[in-house]
């Protein structure tokens, strides 16, 4: 059962902080998975897949007519939404879209900044027990838009050696390239350092487990990363307005993702409260997933009740939610209120869910409170900017003076030489 606890002066997040994914136990364990598979490449790849996917498999990477036929062979209804979801997905994302600069604004200077994208990106892509086509269109398609060339997946295989069509018609849809049968921290090293088979890429995006997350962490500096994704959550603003039945079917799709997910609302009314604890009772034991969503619950199932709105945000503001629905009568008027949020949801017809398949802004977004300082996935974290300068002899010989001097001021001479030496004559004996 969710608890109840008045609002009013606590650390809300202290009081909903749960551990990082990447304990001790994890990234000792992806420290030696990435060590053998530096040292072994596409051996260590099988091994590991057999060890932990149950399954030996010759040919890590699939042919490329397998995306293609899987997407032929998608129920129609269910490939159109993709498509949909795709296109949505495009349009928010092709507003992302940076743009190099030049100025020259003064007689012989020149200075700019150029926009690039990275040349080959690595998607990690869960699998096993559960399919996640969604997670290929929304890391994908801003990778696409930011121009990147080739863009390769990992996921592992199920016990059958095949990877789910659903995700293999989605990475079809969304412009991949090429796809490993890899899982775990071993996917992650291979992508990181590369194998016989696999690619060595410039960075890695998408969730995983605790292994996973360990061994992202590790490969880091190597290449870049996303993030380090940890559990879901959902945060509701709620205030005598909205529906019960809809706030706990809302608060359960965040809880059937994992164990440690995080379901909490914040509301202005004890009877919307008690109508939402005896609804969670009513719908949890319907779903296929009820265990999950038992203990995430009983973990990490919070109501607090407040005695105003601009409490209720404030709260809102200290957890920093992955997902924040303000499920309220005027949705709009609290928006610029809302300091810290990975994404959030207007209304009472606007479901987390919406956002997670069909909309069009990422789904992959900061947890654990990181909203505090960072963004959800987008075109940015596909590109690179570089900056460039230009300076005519006229140009530079007026500005010598000052930059010998700072540099001397720093005591680095030779910068200051480095520039003054061009205006004078050197004995050339």
């Amino acid at each position: 059962m969710m608890r109840i606890v008045q609002g009013g002066g606590l650390d809300a997040r202290a009081l909903v902080s749960r551990e990082t994914m990447t304990d001790s136990a994890a990234e000792d364990a992806a420290r030696l998975i990435i060590a053998d598979v530096r040292g072994e490449g596409d051996a260590a790849l099988r091994r590991y897949t057999e060890r932990f996917d149950g399954v030996r498999i010759d040919a890590i990477e699939l042919p490329e007519t397998a995306l293609t036929e899987a997407l032929a062979a998608m129920p129609e209804d269910f490939a159109r939404t993709l498509r949909q979801a795709a296109d949505n997905i495009r349009a928010f994302h092709a507003r992302q879209v940076q743009r190099g600069f030049v100025i020259s604004e003064a007689d012989g200077v020149l200075l700019g900044q150029r926009v690039m994208p990275l040349q080959r990106v690595g998607m990690y892509v869960p699998g096993g027990t559960a399919a996640y086509p969604s997670t290929v269109l929304m890391n994908a398609i801003p990778a696409r838009i930011a121009g990147v060339p080739e863009i390769v997946m990992t996921t592992p295989p199920g016990r059958d050696g095949n990877v789910d069509p659903g995700v293999l018609a989605a990475a079809k849809i969304a412009g991949v390239g090429r796809v490993f049968r890899a899982g775990g921290a071993q996917a992650i090293a291979a992508l990181a350092y590369g194998t016989e088979s696999v690619p060595r890429v410039d960075k890695i995006v998408g969730p995983g487990n605790a292994y996973v997350a360990a061994a992202k962490r590790l490969v880091y500096g190597q290449v870049d990363i996303d993030m380090i994704a940890g559990p879901s959550e959902i945060l509701i603003v709620a205030d005598d307005t909205a529906d019960a039945s809809c706030v706990a079917a809302d608060l359960l799709s965040q809880a059937e993702h994992d164990r440690m997910a995080a379901s909490i609302l914040v509301t202005t009314s004890e009877a919307l409260a008690l109508a939402v604890q005896r609804e969670i009772g009513l719908q949890m034991p319907r779903l296929r997933r009820a265990d999950i969503c038992g203990e995430a619950i009983e973990k990490n199932g919070w109501i607090f009740l407040t005695r105003s709105m601009e409490e209720a945000i404030d709260i809102s503001n200290q957890i920093a939610p992955e997902h924040l629905e303000l499920f309220v009568e005027d949705p709009f008027r609290w928006l610029s209120r809302v300091r810290d949020a990975g994404s959030v949801f207007l209304g009472g017809y606007a479901p987390e869910a919406l956002g997670d398949y069909f909309a069009g802004p990422n789904h992959t977004l900061p947890t654990n409170g990181t909203a505090r300082f960072s963004s959800p996935l987008s075109v940015d974290d596909f590109i690179k900017k570089s900056s460039f300068l230009y300076y005519s002899k006229e140009a530079l010989a007026a500005v010598v003076p000052h930059i010998a001097d700072f540099a001397r001021r720093e005591g680095l001479d030779a910068h200051a030489e480095s520039v003054s030496r061009r205006f004078r004559e050197v004995d050339s004996k």
